[in-house]
């Protein structure tokens, strides 16, 4: 990965969060966590 595009990637996922936070109140962001959380309890369950 170039400069440029982890960058462009965290400009993206930064600009995502700030239209979460202005606009949603962090909703997105606390369910994609919570729904994050229960998959790495999946995943460690196959390990």
């Amino acid at each position: 990965m170039t400069n440029a595009t982890a960058v462009f990637l965290a400009a993206v996922i930064l600009g995502a969060l700030l239209v979460d936070y202005l606009r949603y109140d962090f909703e997105n962001a606390l369910f994609l966590a919570i729904k994050f959380d229960e998959f790495l309890e999946w995943v460690a369950f196959w390990r």
